[in-house]
């Protein structure tokens, strides 16, 4: 795979006038190429595709993506009031390792969205009740409903991650899995789903200090795992099934895209940028009145 530039990309290209990595979409600049899937070239501090000069811009920048994708939220919930029946819906998919920050994102930018319009899921470890049904039987149950935006704060590729490392099934049982997952996510985006798959891309000596910190912090405490030391343990182990899943998943109808998450300031506008080029990509319209709009004025008018 081929290593992702930083921020300091020239903004034009002379000889071929192309766009540089600034003018191209977010969406471009993070997919993930297709082949082999190497975590180790992928840089895990990069900014691409910022369009501010780093940190000390990072809350204007991100504030400016505020009202756009707030309005565009409005518009996919107003849609699902109006015409449940062909609305559509985006499920957003977060991955990543201990201390990647799956929670800061659900904070910073889906918290710049309006919350009646979103469903979040948080997937523990399976009950016995849904270790009684196919992998994907709770994941089904959450899904978001029309013009939602449904959150997965981790996902059905636990079944392919955790699974994987801590030998909870055969491997010929999770090794099937991918072929599943891929067919299911075909299935749900010809419904009218649209996919978002982030994979934060945080750094071992990076997850240390986040864990370190947690420490040195009473009020962060709370947040703090004694088993987080043991799965770090295992990050040669789940780095290999990171690159397995990312491979073997990222397709045309749902791609990965891997979020530089070192930088929470750039972690937290990355994700946010998708959104928004992801609802743009809908082309959502207000929804038309269902009834005569003279009518009604007159109406509340004279009442």
């Amino acid at each position: 795979m081929s290593k992702h530039r930083g921020s300091n990309a020239t903004k034009y290209d002379k000889q071929t006038d192309a766009p540089t990595e600034e003018q191209r979409p977010l969406s471009e600049l993070l997919r993930l190429p297709a082949g082999a899937v190497d975590l180790s070239s992928i840089p895990t501090g990069s900014t691409l595709g910022f369009p501010g000069r780093g940190k000390a811009d990072a809350g204007s920048v991100t504030a400016d993506l505020r009202p756009e994708l707030d309005e565009l939220q409005e518009r996919l919930f107003a849609t699902g009031r109006s015409t449940p029946e062909t609305a559509p819906k985006v499920l957003l998919v977060l991955q990543g390792m201990d201390t990647s920050g799956k929670g800061g994102v659900v904070r910073h930018a889906i918290g710049m969205v309006d919350p009646q319009g979103v469903d979040i899921t948080s997937f523990k470890a399976p009950t016995k009740t849904e270790l009684a049904h196919p992998f994907l039987w709770r994941i089904e149950r959450a899904l978001p409903g029309p013009g939602t935006i449904g959150v997965f704060d981790r996902s059905h590729y636990e079944d392919v991650l955790i699974v994987r490392v801590r030998n909870l099934v055969p491997e010929a049982e999770w090794s099937a899995r991918y072929d599943e997952i891929n067919d299911w996510e075909a299935r749900l985006v010809d419904s009218g789903t649209t996919v978002v798959k982030c994979f934060l891309h945080v750094s071992h000596e990076e997850q240390k200090e986040r864990l370190l910190a947690r420490l040195d912090d009473p009020t962060k405490h709370w947040k703090y795992n004694p088993g987080d030391v043991d799965e770090r343990q295992l990050w040669p182990a789940y780095t290999e099934a990171y690159e397995a899943a990312l491979e073997r998943c990222s397709t045309q109808h749902a791609p990965w895209f891997v979020v530089p998450a070192d930088r929470k300031w750039y972690r937290n506008w990355a994700v946010a940028q998708l959104l928004v080029e992801h609802l743009r990509a809908l082309d959502l319209r207000w929804p038309a009145a269902d009834y005569d709009v003279s009518t009604e004025q007159a109406r509340v008018t004279s009442s």
